[in-house]
């Protein structure tokens, strides 16, 4: 009698996929005060002072300065309430989304 033949279903490699990333910019500007942007990244990032301190200036003499990453809507959400932190005070501050690579 001739054993039993077992074939083994090939087995699916479908894992969920990672979400992607968005990097939070902060926009340098002339107008807003230092220290409010100082505040801003506190409140909205939960930055310690020096780290807070840190970006800003970076973003002052570059220009710009990525902030964090985040999921999509996390990033977004956070982006938009830093900006409207801003405006609400009547500064420019402007914080922007993008994609991470």
């Amino acid at each position: 009698m001739a054993a039993p033949s077992t074939t083994l279903a090939p087995r699916s490699s479908t894992r969920p996929e990672r979400p992607r990333l968005y990097k939070v910019i902060l926009l340098n500007d002339d107008y807003t005060p230092r220290e409010f942007v100082v505040s801003v990244l506190k409140a909205v990032f939960r930055m310690d002072r020096d780290e807070a301190f840190s970006v800003m200036l970076t973003a002052h003499r570059q220009g710009a300065c990525v902030v964090a990453v985040f999921t999509f809507e996390i990033a977004e959400e956070k982006a938009r309430k830093a900006t409207d932190m801003g405006a609400k005070e009547g500064y420019p501050l402007q914080f922007t989304t993008e994609r991470e690579h």
